[in-house]
């Protein structure tokens, strides 16, 4: 029994000890399942605050801070939003902010300093999609422009042309016009009424009325270019 109870006293020393939970970190155990629903926590210490403020999201941060009246909450949160800052705009940007102040001499809260840039990359996404916006337009309007270029021009002529670069239809058409003129004063002439009278007389019919039935045809056809 003495051993027995000995081996008992033992496992009881290995054993941890279980911490009972304290009053305040049941109430900050409720405050950070709650963070959600927190508002104004003016009253509330700052070592309470470190400790379940960490837990809030940035909006959740933002509405905690501007809920609570009469109390600025920096010394707290200032440390959350350079946490912030560096989760969006990275490490970089943020030692890069760090340096530009202790060169200054200044000293700005890091949710200013979080706003301040969050504006001035919104300003700069706008500007870069006005320009894109832009573009598309000059873009538009070029096909725009040689769309009506192309519906305005004059289709060619079916028309087949001359070598001097007149339609050759119109050429033609001026040439019928002045052979069925000459043929029309050739055969009102007298010549081919007496050539007509005279083949019914074939002795009188020779090689020389021939030539001057042919000369005044000639002449016929230069009258008519003439006119």
């Amino acid at each position: 029994m003495m051993r027995s109870g000995h081996r008992m006293m033992e496992e009881w020393d290995t054993e941890p000890i279980r911490r009972v939970p304290s009053l305040v970190d049941l109430c900050v155990q409720k405050a950070v399942d709650n963070v959600r629903y927190l508002g104004d926590v003016g009253e509330t210490d700052f070592h309470l605050l470190d400790r379940f403020l960490p837990h809030c999201t940035l909006e959740q941060l933002t509405h905690i801070e501007d809920s609570t009246e009469d109390r600025d909450l920096t010394p707290v949160t200032d440390k959350l939003w350079k946490n912030f800052y560096m989760l969006r705009f990275g490490a970089k940007s943020t030692n890069v902010v760090v340096e530009r102040m202790k060169e200054k001499k200044v000293s700005f809260k890091w949710r200013q300093l979080y706003e301040a840039k969050v504006k001035d990359v919104d300003e700069a996404e706008q500007k870069s999609l006005e320009r894109i916006k832009q573009l598309y337009k000059k873009e538009d309007a070029k096909k725009q422009s040689r769309q009506v270029q192309i519906c305005t021009k004059v289709p060619p002529s079916s028309n087949k042309r001359s070598f001097w670069g007149g339609p050759g239809s119109s050429f033609g058409n001026t040439k019928s016009g002045i052979m069925k003129k000459a043929k029309s004063e050739f055969l009102n002439s007298r010549e081919v009424k007496n050539l007509s009278a005279m083949k019914k007389t074939p002795v009188l019919y020779n090689q020389s009325t021939k030539g001057r039935v042919m000369r005044k045809f000639g002449e016929a056809v230069g009258d008519a270019l003439n006119h």
